[in-house]
C-alpha cells in the first residue's frame, strides 16, 4: 500500500473516531480528561493526516502499468 492511501485511510479513521467522541460521549464522566476534548484533538489529528496523504498523493508519480 502506497504512504498516501494509508496516511488517506488512517487520517479517515482517525477522524470519524474523533466526531463519534466528540458527539456521543457528552455525558460520560471521566476523573481526568473529557471525552469530547480528546474527540476534538483527534479530530485535528485526523484531519492533518488526510492533508498529509492528499499532498503526498499530489507528489508521488503514478505508476504506469
Amino acid at each position: 500500500m502506497r504512504r498516501a492511501s494509508k496516511n488517506l485511510i488512517e487520517g479517515s479513521v482517525t477522524f470519524l473516531v474523533g466526531l463519534a467522541l466528540k458527539l456521543f460521549a457528552g455525558d460520560v464522566e471521566t476523573p481526568v480528561v473529557a471525552l469530547t476534548k480528546v474527540g476534538v484533538v483527534l479530530m485535528c489529528i485526523g484531519g492533518i493526516q488526510v492533508a498529509s496523504g492528499l499532498l503526498r498523493a499530489k507528489r508521488e508519480p503514478t505508476a504506469r502499468t
